[in-house]
């Protein structure tokens, strides 16, 4: 009765929608007014026919910049205007990367190359050469053939479901390019200051489990966003890597708080060991993909946007360890944006930051180094080359730190070659920007004030750490009035707090320098949704006895580690994170708003109570949790695999002989269905598979999600492709069913899953990853 209610309840939407549409103009029926347009129809539709990809004033200032080598401005708008080619990004830390990898190369590339689309020759797919273990590669497909094409469409749903199960990342190619400069390692405790929509902190995870027989490396990933509802596509890219080791949390960057840790019973500050700071920007470096930002575009965007840029770097060095690496990066080829923030960081800082060299870690990457020399250019066209030229009216749009420093010799120490800007037409890229800082000391204004050396002496007669002695946790960001001064600290110029002023319950009397006090701390303003608590459960929690005994968990299973998101009433779904992060969430509740963390290792089934154990296996939580469990394994065959993905409730009896006299031992509920690689048997996949199951008591089945089915019926040779709706020559609509293509070429028709669980629609779907591929094999969801 519920289900007819739920159907007829649709009908009724669906038709209510139609009938708005219909009176409705034709630029509107597709729910988009016009100028509301996807980017696609951006690029390619009529109804931004009327953006014409040209701005005068975008041409005028980058040649007077001379940002492009002499002789080549012509070709470097040229390729403004070309639509920018896909490129994909294989996620390297799973131990089927390798697998993928060779499906990519021996399969999906020599099918679609040589193929011509609507007058264009596809040529054969190229690896990035700066990209390790050609795990990253560049077509010369835009998103919209690859997209609207019929002799692409196996490839586009092999790249979707693929997407969607986390095993590829849709990515452009210069966006890859920050994570691989901060040189992380599992043990590193990284920041991600604005990380929406979130393709760089996939690789920030994914380098972190480098090795995948470690469960929970020591090292973890915070994800912060300012903006609450993109910290939900965060979450929505962050999860489909299926990490305890990442927690999505959601403040503006340039005031993000000082969190603590346990060490040892005594509270110290959290100091990262790597920081990327990607920053809000102008963006006239995606004008290949984003074609509004050629009639939006001005200067004033940079000017504007200067000051915040530099408030959030600040705030990113303060909190990076001594010895550490913060990558600042944007996607505009703006000087005012770039090496402007980047010169006025490392003047501020008086030694305390070193710029980097980038070159080595990057090789085959063709690129141009930072300039040294720069001029602004306000809206209305006017140059100015120094700040003392500027006239005081202009004081609250043009800052001194915009301008390159005046001292020459201050200025060749900075060493602003080292800064990386890439151009589109070098090698048929967006535009972007990246410099490496590593930090060499305390940042002067975190400095101990040598009055309080004497009194900051623990009761165990050590001295706190250099660094304890803070700038104001939530500092405000809003820029003075008038122009700052050029001496001042880059917080004084952005109205926030002194941070040379000592922090002292007593009032400080106002300074010399006319610096005042610091104000009291501000109650942290928390915006968007309300999240559900993060509740740890205790040792001897009752919900462990009989998981525990039901999967034989070892006894070093980290019990501590486990969460749920409720305090009274059942638990639904138990989650994992790691030691590390765990010490972060209970030292920081009062201080931070966390959007989301851990993986799901269990979820409840009442009706597992009756085998002795209410919560079964989920999928996105088996590589965390399979390391500790015991018992309620079945290791599988290649063919066994097939049957389990390819039929909805296969009696016992499908299984191989093994896997049927292993399944014929275990009770009735939730199971761990292995398939183990065979070095002989090469033409079989090479790495572990682990599925979640549930044993009936005449029948077996797999609890996987569809796009995750369509990945492992790949690996073991099955090809599943569904065709798109099409029209026959009478006019009617005609729907092709799917098939399963074998090994051998034959077709298999896979069971409709009547019974399969209802899975849900992720509202936080990214926008280059949001359609979903076609299938019959709709597996239940974990």
């Amino acid at each position: 009765m519920l289900k007819q209610r739920r159907f007829i309840s649709r009908v009724i939407c669906v038709a209510n929608m139609g009938r708005r549409n219909k009176n409705r103009p034709q630029q509107y029926r597709d729910g988009r007014p016009e100028g509301k347009r996807s980017r696609d129809d951006a690029a390619w539709g009529a109804g931004y026919a009327d953006i014409v990809k040209e701005n005068k004033l975008f041409e005028h200032y980058y040649k007077e910049l001379k940002i492009v080598p002499d002789g080549e401005f012509e070709e470097f708008i040229e390729a403004m205007r070309e639509p920018l080619p896909a490129t994909i990004r294989i996620t390297g830390y799973k131990s089927h990367a390798k697998e993928i990898l060779h499906t990519l190369k021996e399969k999906y590339f020599k099918e679609v190359q040589d193929l011509e689309v609507d007058g264009q020759k596809i040529e054969a797919p190229q690896s990035l050469s700066w990209y390790p273990d050609e795990l990253a590669w560049h077509t010369n497909l835009s998103r919209k053939i690859l997209r609207k094409s019929p002799l692409l469409e196996k490839f586009h749903q092999f790249l979707v479901s693929e997407t969607e199960s986390g095993n590829i990342s849709r990515q452009e190619a210069v966006s890859m390019i920050p994570p691989l400069l901060l040189k992380i390692e599992p043990q590193h405790k990284i920041l991600d200051m604005c990380a929406a929509p979130g393709s760089k902190t996939a690789q920030l995870i994914e380098m972190l489990h480098s090795d995948m027989d470690v469960p929970f490396p020591e090292g973890f990933v915070i994800a912060n966003d300012v903006d609450n509802k993109r910290c939900y596509l965060l979450v929505h890219q962050a999860k489909r890597l299926n990490s305890p080791c990442i927690m999505v949390v959601n403040h503006d960057a340039s005031s993000i708080p000082r969190l603590h840790f346990d060490n040892n019973g005594k509270k110290d500050i959290l100091f990262y060991d790597r920081i990327l700071c990607d920053v809000p920007c102008s963006g006239d470096g995606t004008m290949r993909k984003n074609i509004d930002v050629w009639k939006k575009w001005t200067t004033s965007n940079s000017l504007h946007l200067h000051g915040l840029q530099l408030r959030i770097a600040v705030r990113g060095v303060e909190q990076l360890a001594v010895g550490g690496r913060m990558v600042y990066s944007t996607c505009s080829l703006n000087p005012i944006e770039d090496e402007a923030v980047i010169a006025a960081l490392l003047e501020k800082s008086e030694g305390s930051l070193e710029l980097a060299d980038a070159s080595p870690d990057l090789p085959g990457l063709k690129y141009m180094p930072g300039i040294t020399s720069w001029k602004v250019m306000t809206k209305e066209g006017q140059w100015f080359s120094d700040f003392l030229k500027v006239p005081t009216s202009r004081h609250t749009q043009i800052r001194p730190t915009m301008f390159p420093p005046l001292d020459t010799e201050k200025l060749a120490e900075m060493r602003l070659e080292r800064c990386v800007r890439i151009l589109p037409h070098h090698q048929n890229t967006g535009g972007f920007f990246v410099a490496v800082l590593v930090k060499k000391a305390p940042m002067p204004w975190n400095r101990r004030h040598p009055k309080l050396r004497n009194k900051e002496v623990s009761s165990s007669g050590e001295v706190a750490p250099v660094e304890e002695l803070q700038m104001d946790e939530s500092p405000t960001d809003v820029p003075p009035a008038d122009g700052p001064s050029t001496d001042a600290p880059v917080e004084a110029q952005e109205g926030e707090r002194n941070p040379s002023v000592p922090e002292t319950p007593e009032p400080v009397e106002v300074k010399k320098d006319n610096v005042c006090g610091p104000p009291p701390p501000k109650k942290m303003k928390l915006f968007g949704f309300k999240e559900d608590p993060f509740v740890f459960l205790t040792e001897d929690d009752p919900i462990f006895p009989p998981i525990q005994s039901f999967y034989d968990l070892s006894p070093n299973f980290p019990k501590l580690n486990v969460l749920t998101r409720t305090h009274e009433g059942k638990k639904r779904h138990l989650y994992m994170v790691s030691k590390e992060l765990r010490n972060v969430l209970l030292n920081n509740s009062e201080r931070m708003k966390v959007i989301n963390t851990g993986v799901k290792v269990l979820s409840r089934n009442n009706d597992g109570e009756q085998f002795g154990c209410a919560f079964r296996l989920a999928q996105e939580g088996v590589y965390t949790l399979c390391p500790y469990i015991r018992a309620r394994i079945i290791n599988i065959s290649v063919e066994d695999v097939k049957v389990l993905l390819t039929q909805e409730n296969p009696f016992l009896s499908k299984l191989g002989d093994d896997a049927h006299m292993q399944a014929k031992k275990l009770e009735m509920g939730s199971i761990v269905l292995r398939y183990l690689p065979d070095p002989k048997d090469l033409e079989a996949p090479q790495c572990p598979i682990d599925l979640c199951g549930w044993r009936g008591k005449t029948s077996i089945r797999a609890f996987v999600s569809r796009n995750e089915r369509l990945h492992y019926l790949r690996m073991v040779g099955v090809e599943v492709f569904r065709d798109k709706q099409g029209k026959r020559n009478d006019g009617q609509t005609e729907t092709q069913e799917g098939s399963t293509e074998d090994a051998e070429g034959q077709e298999v028709d896979l069971v409709e899953q009547e019974g399969a669980e209802t899975e849900k629609n992720s509202s936080g779907s990214n926008a280059n990853d949001t359609e979903l591929a076609s299938s019959t094999c709709n597996g239940p969801t974990s």
